[in-house]
């Protein structure tokens, strides 16, 4: 019982001492990322509007991902050369500057710099978050700090939507981002008030990173713009070429990523089915691709056709997140016996959701859309969780840290690549011509049922994931690890 009492956190001396201000203030970070992230779906009709580029909507995740991404593996390399401090307020500045260039842009073209910058911006500030949590903080709290992260993330994905179409309708959507760079603006200047100490301010010259991965990112950005390209102006050799060129170019991210071990993104046996990490990971790359189209087009789509109004479409947006969240609340505490039958329930939701999609928007259908989102949101909140323990514990020993954090980068790989996808789908449906309510209809006749296969192939490998591992799998992991 003395041991138990001892490991108790004392939340108000924490608040005394001002460790929980600091991370509240670190937390901010992932605040500004996220609520960013899901912000731009709702404000996408109005600024289509303004704008026009409606043939280039599926760049404005692709190309934000994409700064995430890059800006994620960098940071957490980049704390061994310069202080904390020094780049949490760099990373502050930097979306700061991104989100003003959204907020001024007078075309898309130059939205789309902003989104850059503000990725990468914005994907620094949640590497250094967690960063933070082992540099300032000791480690018997470790595990609440990131459960407190993963409600910030789910307050973030919540009011994002609904903030973007509050301030598009009640302002404008130009607005919405000034928010943001003011934000950042502020977080920068805060650093250096609420960053101090040894632990925030010098650098860990001792501690020798492993190496940038630059060919391999490179050869990742090339290929997603190749794709994203491929469907600015449709022509059918035009288009199947850079589509094959972005997908070989994929493939060789792959390849490359796993002849790299000293700095590898991705643990070994990537996609190899016979491990659970092959069927996990290939799930979520699947599931990830296949329901980015919704977030990217479906504002734009219901507003477009139906005349929904934008705050409409926040709610639904917020209603998925809302049930991402309750979900993963409500089966965290399953036993493990239990886990992998709820991630193939989970997917399976996630899969119907996707295919009710397909029909539900071109129809207009509010109440089922929305049944559609929470059917979606919910199966992401109650598989997420279980498949990225399950993966953890079937790498090998000496890749565990690379598997827990692949589960994320694969994720936003799979949201930059299907927004890359979604924008051929959608401009070989129409909207490469213009904005209409006839080009409208086409694409959403056909951009949701285009991932419907996706879907399915997701539902195959969490099958595969329910399977125990072959003997000849578990046999390689052991020559590997003898010590094992």
């Amino acid at each position: 019982m003395k041991d138990e009492a001892a490991e108790r956190i004392d939340w108000s001396a924490l608040w005394a001492s001002g460790d929980l201000a600091r991370f509240c203030f670190v937390s901010l970070g992932i605040l500004l990322h996220a609520t960013n992230e899901t912000m731009v779906a709702t404000i996408m009709p109005a600024m289509v509007g303004d704008l026009s580029g409606v043939e280039l909507v599926g760049w404005s995740l692709a190309i934000y991902e994409l700064g995430a991404i890059v800006a994620g593996a960098a940071a957490g390399r980049l704390v061994s050369y310069v202080s904390l401090r020094t780049n949490m307020m760099s990373a502050a500045l930097l979306y700061a500057a991104g989100a003003a260039i959204c907020a001024s842009a007078p075309t898309m073209p130059a939205f789309l710099g902003g989104r850059l910058v503000e990725g990468l911006g914005g994907g620094a500030l949640v590497s250094l978050a967690f960063v933070s949590v082992e540099r300032l903080f000791p480690p018997r709290i470790w595990p609440q700090l990131f459960g407190i992260m993963s409600a910030v993330w789910g307050v973030a994905a919540f009011s994002g939507p609904l903030l973007g179409a509050v301030l598009a309708e009640a302002l404008s959507w130009r607005w919405a981002f000034g928010a943001f760079a003011c934000g950042g603006l502020l977080m920068a200047a805060a650093v250096l008030a609420v960053l101090r100490g040894p632990a925030a301010t010098r650098r860990r010259s001792e501690i020798v990173p492993p190496p940038f991965p630059f060919t391999v990112l490179s050869c990742l950005a090339a290929s997603v713009v190749l794709i994203a390209y491929a469907g600015v102006t449709i022509s059918p050799w035009r288009s199947t070429l850079l589509l094959a060129l972005g997908i070989g170019g994929l493939a060789a991210f792959f390849l490359l990523d796993g002849l790299r071990p000293a700095s590898r993104l991705f643990p070994s046996r990537l996609f190899d089915w016979r491990s659970p990490v092959g069927s996990g990971m290939t799930m979520i790359a699947a599931l990830s691709v296949a329901t980015c189209s919704f977030g990217v087009y479906g504002p734009l789509l219901l507003t477009s056709l139906h005349g929904i109004p934008l705050l409409t479409t926040g709610y639904i947006i917020a209603a998925e997140s809302i049930s991402w969240s309750i979900l993963s609340i409500l089966v965290a505490s399953a036993p493990p016996a239990r886990e992998k039958p709820i991630v193939l329930l989970g997917v399976m939701m996630i899969a119907s959701g996707v295919a009710g999609f397909a029909w539900t928007i071109p129809a207009g259908n509010l109440p089922l859309i929305l049944a559609c989102a929470l059917l979606q949101g919910g199966g992401f909140g109650i598989a997420w969780p279980f498949v990225t323990r399950i993966i953890v514990a079937a790498a090998r020993p000496e890749e565990s840290t690379i598997a827990s954090s692949a589960v994320p980068t694969m994720q936003r790989i799979g949201y930059a690549v299907g927004a890359a996808v979604s924008g051929i789908i959608a401009n070989a449906g129409g909207f490469s011509q213009g904005l209409s309510r006839e080009t409208a209809a086409t694409v959403a006749a056909w951009l949701f049922a285009s991932f419907i296969p996706l879907a399915m192939l997701g539902v195959v490998a969490a099958w595969f994931l329910m399977r125990p591992p072959r003997r000849d799998a578990v046999n390689d992991t052991a020559e590997v690890n003898p010590g094992s």
